[in-house]
């Protein structure tokens, strides 16, 4: 009988520790830094486009438009009747061949696309936050090649991706997305894909 309710004692302790445990996960939610309330009506300024690709920023605004409507939390509005604004800038627009046929005619590319995002509190004159960096990649195969997509179908896709990055960042808050950082960044092309221009003499690496 002792050992009986000792058993139950112990048995006790434990689901309370487990409880309080649980209990102590469930209290445990940070806040997650959203719109203020007095942001009901967002505008979606035209896009940014700081590379040498021409046309990036039409059909990419759209989207972001359309994925804001499709989400249904704010109202898309012209920008005089807006409580908050999206500013979106194309920094970078890499184009990388990964794969050559025999003839060293490339038949694979990786498409990167590089987006700065600002949001801008309208009634307070004031930027709420800045997100540099947001990445789309999109590895594809050549038109040329059974099952291939083209470079503009490939933008789509990557258009699809970084418009729900845009709003998700919006509305979901700080930590919901986040860019790439610059380290990962500065061994791929410039953004206008140009390549270095070569010294005129041989650099003296005991100069330095």
């Amino acid at each position: 009988m002792i050992r009986h309710r000792r058993t139950l004692c112990f048995a006790l302790i434990a689901s309370l520790g487990f409880l309080g445990c649980a209990s102590e996960d469930v209290l445990y939610s940070p806040r997650k830094q959203i719109l203020p309330a007095h942001i009901n009506k967002i505008a979606v300024r035209p896009i940014i486009n700081k590379t040498q690709q021409f046309g990036l920023e039409d059909k990419f605004v759209l989207r972001i438009r359309d994925e804001f409507l499709r989400r249904g939390l704010y109202q898309i509005v012209p920008e005089k009747d807006a409580d908050g604004l999206v500013l979106v800038t194309i920094t970078r627009y890499i184009l990388i061949p990964t794969q050559y046929d025999s003839v060293l005619t490339p038949t694979a590319y990786k498409l990167r696309v590089l987006i700065d995002l600002d949001f801008i509190d309208r009634t307070n004159n004031t930027i709420l936050f800045r997100e540099p960096n947001l990445e789309g990649i999109q590895t594809y195969s050549a038109s040329t090649v059974s099952g291939g997509i083209t470079e503009e179908e490939a933008r789509e896709l990557i258009w699809d991706v970084l418009s729900r990055d845009v709003v998700t960042r919006v509305v979901d808050g700080f930590g919901s997305v986040s860019g790439a950082s610059r380290r990962s960044i500065t061994g791929e092309a410039p953004p206008n894909q140009e390549k270095p221009a070569l010294p005129s003499k041989p650099v003296n690496p005991d100069l330095y």
